[in-house]
């Protein structure tokens, strides 16, 4: 499937991937100053999201939905950069093509097996009661407490409540996309041998299962110490556009040519 994508500028492709409640518009900020540094920067729609939340919903695999987008856009190689969701979807893009991948950076992991912290499932709880109440903007307020930080500005707030509203009437509408087998469930080393630098990173005002989460990959992938985003939430890029850059545009310019 080819996703809804934007993009912007010339140079080595940099593939943008969004947070769960989020969409590719997360990163419409981080288009331009990539561009303007002489990269060419991708942001996609994951299925179920944005414009692709009508998308096929059974038996997803966003990891080739993605490959074939890139495909279709010429992009052979390429750096992928992921926040939340779209950082497991960059591993699992990682395992499946690890030959086309030139470097990986992950913000806000937490594998789906780490058991919730009391901060995480209230955050789940609160979102649930209000959709089974239909209260789609105390969802959505319970999204904005959960995911941004309070020093969040108030047009990154806006925005976040933007998407989230769209992503949360999504699932209302369509349902949750249901992913077909993990393709790092298929092989528990998988990461540990992947032949290309990465970079693991949290926002310094995240839920302490993102950062247990974050330490847990750094460790498997060998990525060294993880990296802090001052003043982050779990949206620690779309909160902080410059300084995610800045440590983007950094690590790509350490890569191999």
């Amino acid at each position: 499937m080819i996703l809804p994508f934007d993009e912007a500028g010339r140079g080595r492709p940099i593939v943008l991937l969004h947070a769960r409640p989020a969409d590719r518009t997360m990163w419409r900020t981080h288009l331009h100053l990539l561009a303007e540094a002489g990269v060419r920067a991708i942001a996609l729609d994951l299925p179920g999201h944005g414009d692709a939340a009508t998308a096929r919903l059974d038996g997803v695999t966003p990891w080739t939905d993605v490959l074939d987008t890139l495909d279709h856009l010429g992009v052979d190689r390429f750096t992928l950069a992921g926040n939340s969701l779209g950082a497991l979807v960059a591993l699992q893009i990682a395992v499946t093509e690890p030959h086309r991948v030139q470097g990986l950076v992950s913000i806000g992991f937490r594998p789906h097996d780490l058991p919730p912290s009391s901060r995480l499932r209230t955050a789940w709880d609160r979102e649930r009661a209000a959709l089974e109440a239909d209260d789609l903007e105390a969802a959505v307020q319970a999204g904005l407490d959960a995911w941004t930080s309070p020093k969040a500005s108030d047009a990154v707030r806006e925005q976040a409540a933007v998407m989230m509203r769209n992503q949360l009437l999504a699932r209302v509408t369509h349902g949750e996309p249901k992913a077909a087998a993990d393709p790092l469930g298929k092989d528990t080393g998988a990461l540990r041998v992947l032949p290309f630098p990465t970079l693991v990173g949290v926002g310094e005002l995240d839920m302490p299962d993102f950062f247990e989460g974050a330490v847990g990959l750094s460790d498997e992938l060998g990525a060294g110490e993880i990296v802090v985003l001052p003043d982050g939430g779990h949206l620690a890029p779309m909160e902080q556009p410059e300084a995610f850059c800045a440590l983007l545009l950094d690590f790509v310019g350490r890569l191999p040519a």
